[in-house]
């Protein structure tokens, strides 16, 4: 990848519209009042995030396929999935939690990655069809949904509690949601979502037109 073309933003921290300067692959931007980071140009803003992401994919089929934890007591035994457990507590007369647990664990998660996947299949080989941007925007939607980290935590302090009651063995699927949470993140801090649309064709079938070279206005570093 080349530089990073100019563009103008405001600083989403302090309001201040400037103009990002020319970003050498790895580099970033960062605002010229509060030194906030406002742009990044990722070294490999494609392959990377989308190696990631298949990797995701993986993890994410390990954590909704295999159990969480398995449970012993006076004999019997246990076990339990996401969605397993998602379905338990709408039996039980939960359903407005059973439905948040379902949405922020399974749906989210696994629409934010599919999404992604779409995403960067269709635009290592540019121009990628208009519909790619759809993609990215429900892929957008999705990302602040994906609530892993909360529902991990959820288990682990369920699990000390009950561990008093029962055996409890953590199963794959705790181990799968543990990766699959860094994997999220990891896909999140590569992914440059201004090289998404300079490959993405426009409505009347051209590509973005080049950006011309201009001083920068914003503080650049390596």
């Amino acid at each position: 990848m080349g530089h990073l073309g100019l563009d103008t933003m405001a600083c989403p921290d302090c309001d201040l519209p400037q103009t990002i300067p020319q970003l050498p692959p790895g580099g970033s931007a960062r605002c010229a009042r509060c030194q906030e980071t406002i742009a990044r140009n990722p070294s490999d803003p494609i392959d990377r995030p989308l190696a990631l992401t298949v990797g995701a994919a993986i993890v994410y089929l390990l954590a909704n396929l295999t159990p969480l934890m398995g449970l012993s007591a006076v004999g019997r035994e246990a076990t339990t999935t996401i969605a397993g457990g998602a379905h338990e507590m709408w039996v039980q007369g939960s359903e407005i939690t059973a439905l948040a647990v379902a949405f922020c664990a399974v749906i989210a998660p696994g629409g934010y990655i599919a999404f992604m996947l779409t995403v960067l299949l269709a635009v290592r080989h540019p121009p990628a069809p208009p519909w790619v941007g759809t993609m990215l925007r429900f892929a957008a939607f999705m990302q602040p949904w994906s609530m892993n980290e909360v529902m991990l935590l959820g288990i682990l302090v369920a699990l000390i509690k009950i561990a008093t009651l029962a055996d409890v063995n953590p199963g794959v699927g705790i181990f799968a949601v543990g990766v699959l949470i860094v994997l999220l993140a990891a896909i999140a801090a590569t992914f440059d979502r201004h090289e998404v649309w300079t490959r993405v064709q426009w409505a009347d079938g051209s590509l973005p037109p080049p950006e011309p070279d201009a001083p920068p206005a914003a503080g650049a570093r390596a």
